[in-house]
């Protein structure tokens, strides 16, 4: 095989790149992944990588999608331009899968099967670090480990905790590349119009019903043995997370 170039190597997670391809370890829930990503392929979205198979190590070979990703990510999005990029981002993606039915033996990470009434499948993980950026612009979306059956309003609440973001100043100035204490109402509302909201009613209700989902969701994963989220839980985690939706909950003022 030719040479792997390490993209991520954590105890529990080696994700490799050979040639123009990227291999990342199987999880229960990667077949419906797989018909996801075809899914997208087969109706022309540009941002989701192709699926290549499974190799001879068992990992899932995914096509590498170039450009600047990860912590760079937050640099790209903490702009009005690169903000609105990630809402219209978001709108084209659930634009796309709105024909999806996925197979109903399919199972997703949450153990859902199926979609219900107004139901699509989220990514899961829309954050910044997850959208892939070339000359200012994304060119792409990674990591869809995590898409689920729910409602749209639950990837936009997703992507708000981090974008408008809900944190506090320290936290905004010192890992989320804000220059400056974010004006977190006007992001909002930016993120919102972008993606083609006519109303923010119930959206800060929203992202603190996704942040709780996200601590429910966790120790779900942990007490079944997967990781990293056995990780997290051992290392506490779990009271971080608790800390940001308190946080959230202490100051949604910023927000309305």
């Amino acid at each position: 095989m030719a040479d792997e170039e390490v993209l991520q190597n954590s105890p529990h997670r080696r994700v490799v790149r050979v040639g123009d391809t990227v291999r990342r370890p199987t999880q229960p829930w990667t077949p419906a992944v797989h018909s996801l990503l075809r899914h997208l392929e087969e109706v022309g979205f540009p941002y989701s990588p192709r699926v290549r198979g499974i190799d001879e190590q068992d990992r899932e070979v995914l096509t590498y999608l170039d450009g600047r990703s990860g912590a760079q990510g937050w640099i790209e999005a903490a702009d009005d331009a690169g903000l609105v990029s990630s809402a219209r981002l978001l709108r084209d993606y659930h634009d796309a899968v709105a024909g999806f039915r996925p197979p109903d033996q399919l199972s997703w990470f949450t153990g859902q099967t199926g979609l219900g009434d107004g139901e699509v499948v989220c990514h899961g993980d829309f954050g910044p670090w997850n959208i892939v950026w070339r000359d200012g612009r994304p060119v792409g979306l990674l990591d869809w480990d995590y898409a689920r059956p729910a409602d749209r309003l639950h990837d936009v609440a997703y992507a708000l905790e981090y974008l408008a973001p809900f944190r506090d100043d320290d936290e905004s100035l010192r890992w989320m590349a804000h220059p400056r204490p974010p004006d977190r109402r006007r992001r909002l509302e930016l993120f919102a119009g972008a993606y083609g909201l006519t109303s923010l009613t119930g959206l800060v209700d929203a992202v603190i019903e996704v942040q709780q989902d996200g601590i429910d969701q966790v120790r779900r994963l942990a007490d079944a043995g997967c990781q990293p989220q056995a990780g997290w839980v051992a290392d506490g985690y779990l009271g971080e997370l608790e800390h940001k939706l308190a946080w959230s909950r202490a100051n949604r003022h910023l927000f309305e």
